[in-house]
Parts: structure tokens; C-alpha cells; sequence
């Protein structure tokens, strides 16, 4: 599996504004691209099939309890996020209040929304270091998550991220409970550890 590669923009490109990285993530629809704070580019390649049937798995377990709980909308890891710091970054799930969303216009909601989603979570895949990943979850902390998983399936570890408390690593659990950020998600941790 490849890594990230990690690209500055020329000094020509330093005006390239939100709608010019839009445009360039949809010239590239195979990649996922982030923008990280200093206008750095980050490319990841495609995930590999276990990193795919896991984020599908995650994403699938939010989306149905975000459904039936009606209070916000979750997403996927193709959605990105233009966070207060200028980084755009797209975490491999997310969840956002209605009231949250009410606040965006169409346009907002159409390219990246000005926000940093509730709660995010990071799926370590094999390309990933950890290192990056805790980076990335502290970066969702400072821009206003209030709730955080890295979760690293090739050691069954959960890191558990909220503002201004210690992170809380949990291993080899069954399930994960949310609660009081988003009351009643309780992710099933077995498909995830396959």
C-alpha cells in the first residue's frame, strides 16, 4: 500500500483558494486529497479492500444511528471539512448537528462546509502512521470536536479524544460508547477487528 505524499504548492499556486481546490480534487476523483493548515497537499492513494469494508462498516453503523436519532447528519471519509485553521481535511467518518448545518449556505453545504464536524473519527489503515493520525485528531481537538476516535484496527486500540482531557486508550474492546456527545451510538467494534 502506498503512502500519503505530502506536496507544497509552488510559490505561483499560493493563491490557490478554496475553489481552486475543489476544482483540483475533481480533476483527481481516484484520490483523496486534504489541505493541511501551512496550504500543503496531502494525496492519498485509494484504501485497500480490509480498509474499505472497515470504513464502510463504521460509516454504516453512524449513518443508521445518526438515522434514527434525527438530531444531525453523518458522513463518509469523501467528505471534506474546511476547519476555522484553513486546513481541509475529510476524517473517515463525521457526524454535524442539524443546528450546526442550518448556519451554511446552499454554496457551503455544495463544496467543503466552514466547520469542524462534532465528532470525528480516523481508521488507521496501513499507509497511516500514528503519529500523523494523533496529529490529525488533535488538530480536529484545537478546531472544536468535541468527541474523537483514532481507532487502530491492526493493534485493537481506540484512542478516545475530548477537549482538554487526557486521551483515553482502550484496547480490545467489543463496543464503544459515544455517550454524552452523541447519546446512544455504541459502535460494534467486530467488524472493524476483522
Amino acid at each position: 500500500m502506498s503512502a500519503p505524499v505530502t506536496h507544497r504548492l509552488p510559490k505561483s499556486a499560493a493563491g490557490f483558494d478554496d475553489v481552486q481546490f475543489t476544482a483540483f480534487t475533481r480533476l483527481h476523483p481516484d484520490l483523496r486529497i486534504e489541505r493541511d493548515a501551512t496550504g500543503k497537499l496531502i494525496v492519498m492513494p485509494p484504501t485497500g479492500w480490509n480498509s474499505g469494508k472497515r470504513n464502510a462498516n463504521l460509516t454504516m453503523q453512524l449513518a443508521q444511528w445518526a438515522q434514527s436519532n434525527g438530531r444531525g447528519v453523518a458522513v463518509d471519509s469523501s467528505t471534506g471539512f474546511k476547519l476555522p485553521n484553513g486546513a481541509i481535511r475529510s476524517p473517515d467518518a463525521a457526524w454535524v448537528p442539524h443546528e450546526r448545518l442550518a448556519t451554511l449556505s446552499p454554496a457551503d453545504l455544495d463544496g467543503f462546509p466552514p466547520l469542524c464536524p462534532d465528532f470525528v473519527v480516523e481508521l488507521r489503515s496501513p499507509s497511516d502512521t500514528l503519529d500523523e493520525l494523533h496529529a490529525k485528531m488533535r488538530e480536529y481537538l484545537a478546531n472544536g470536536a468535541r468527541l474523537g476516535w483514532l481507532i487502530d484496527p491492526y493493534t485493537r486500540t481506540v484512542f478516545v479524544y475530548r477537549p482538554n482531557r487526557r486521551v483515553s486508550v482502550r484496547k480490545n474492546l467489543t463496543r464503544l460508547a459515544a455517550d454524552p456527545e452523541l447519546p446512544g451510538f455504541t459502535l460494534d467494534l467486530a467488524g472493524i477487528w476483522e
